[in-house]
């Protein structure tokens, strides 16, 4: 799944609370920031797992306020592990 999350969400430990998620579900991609100030992430993994963090995303860590969440399915990337950027 491949995700753009916009609001106040750089500079709140977003990437490495997204990173700590998906690596409690066993799951592979990677979270980097945008020169727009979004947060692009690409997650790959059990179907459900992927589900649960798209729907955490919608909320992320404290201090974050997330405006909006855009998921769409991606085939084409299978990362070995999470990173951020």
């Amino acid at each position: 799944m491949h995700c753009i999350v916009e609001g106040r969400v750089q500079g709140v430990f977003f990437r490495a609370a997204t990173q700590e998620q998906a690596k409690k579900s066993g799951l592979t991609g990677f979270a980097r920031n945008r020169s727009d100030g979004s947060v692009e992430v690409l997650v790959c993994g059990e179907e459900y797992a992927v589900t649960r963090l798209c729907e955490w995303l919608k909320q992320g860590p404290p201090a974050a306020q997330v405006e909006e969440v855009s998921c769409q399915l991606n085939d084409l990337l299978e990362p070995a592990g999470f990173s951020i950027a």
